[in-house]
């Protein structure tokens, strides 16, 4: 059995601007999705999911239905509210997070799957990486996530955050530890850069999350269990989310699993800045000049 792509793009990007989901990066206006696309269907996946909102339902349709002949497409939606039994939950600004978008896809997929977000690229080597895994490792009780290079993952144009990862002696995640305003000045990689808080310096060369996971499907009936229980915990709050690192941590700590981080030497950048996208231009026109992507992707 081929394994599925849940490609995450119900958000809109705020800090950047617009759908940038569907913005051209390529020199055929190819957004980022479509390199992803590309990559997918090149390292063996089958199928892919898109998370969405409904009113981009059309939007998401009329760019990326013409896939459908190379391979199977699907869509489902990330709604704002969701119905919880016996539970009256105050009027959301914003859906339930990440954990919450994998798991509106739980009736279109059967298989081992991968997550990414619709807005980054991750490059071609990692999806044969975790294409691999999902084939031939991914169990009930081991999954895993694509480790990046700290240094791999920085913009130039302002500071980002990082799920910095901690590993055991078989490679296994032991632990994600978020940090914030990460920028590299003068040769240094530093966090909390330009706050209050004290800065300390990071190891370039650190394992970093990029939210590119690799599941079982059997996951579905844990993050269903997990944000049920999160759900009537902030039934107040209307801006609380449940993240894919949350029940991943939940499901090490009670040992129903262990996460299997894969090393990859790829570049990944996002759009997270406008003025990234001049970066991202660049970067593909290198890939296609050194053979790894094709001019036009589908021809």
């Amino acid at each position: 059995m081929r394994p599925t792509l849940l490609i995450l793009a119900a958000g809109m990007g705020s800090r950047y601007g617009g759908l940038k989901q569907i913005d051209g990066i390529g020199p055929n206006q190819e957004p980022i999705i479509e390199y992803s696309i590309y990559d997918a269907i090149k390292s063996g996946f089958g199928k892919i999911v898109f998370v969405i909102r409904k009113e981009f339902d059309e939007a998401f349709r009329s760019r990326f239905d013409k896939f459908s002949d190379k391979i199977l497409i699907k869509y489902v939606y990330q709604e704002v509210n969701v119905k919880v039994d016996g539970l009256t939950i105050i009027d959301r600004e914003k859906p339930w997070g990440t954990s919450h978008a994998v798991l509106v896809a739980k009736d279109v997929i059967n298989e081992p799957f991968a997550v990414i977000n619709a807005d980054d690229f991750y490059g071609a080597g990692s999806f044969n990486l975790i294409s691999n895994f999902l084939v031939n490792d991914c169990s009930p009780s081991l999954m895993c996530m694509i480790g990046y290079t700290l240094n791999n993952t920085l913009s130039e144009y302002g500071t980002v955050n990082r799920g910095v990862c901690e590993v055991d002696e078989d490679n296994n995640l032991v632990e994600v530890i978020e940090r914030t305003k990460i920028a590299k000045k003068d040769g240094i990689v530093r966090y909390n850069v330009g706050v209050n808080e004290s800065s300390g310096i990071l190891d370039e060369n650190a394992s970093v999350s990029m939210n590119y996971w690799g599941f079982h499907p059997e996951i579905f009936k844990e993050i269903e269990k997990g944000l049920n229980q999160f759900m009537r915990v902030n039934s107040e709050n209307p801006t609380a989310e449940y993240y894919i690192p949350n029940i991943v941590t939940e499901m090490i700590m009670g040992k129903k699993m262990s996460v299997r981080v894969i090393p990859t030497n790829d570049n990944w950048f996002g759009v997270t800045y406008k003025d990234d996208k001049p970066m991202a231009v660049a970067t593909i026109n290198k890939y296609i000049t050194e053979g790894i992507y094709p001019k036009n992707l589908w021809i």
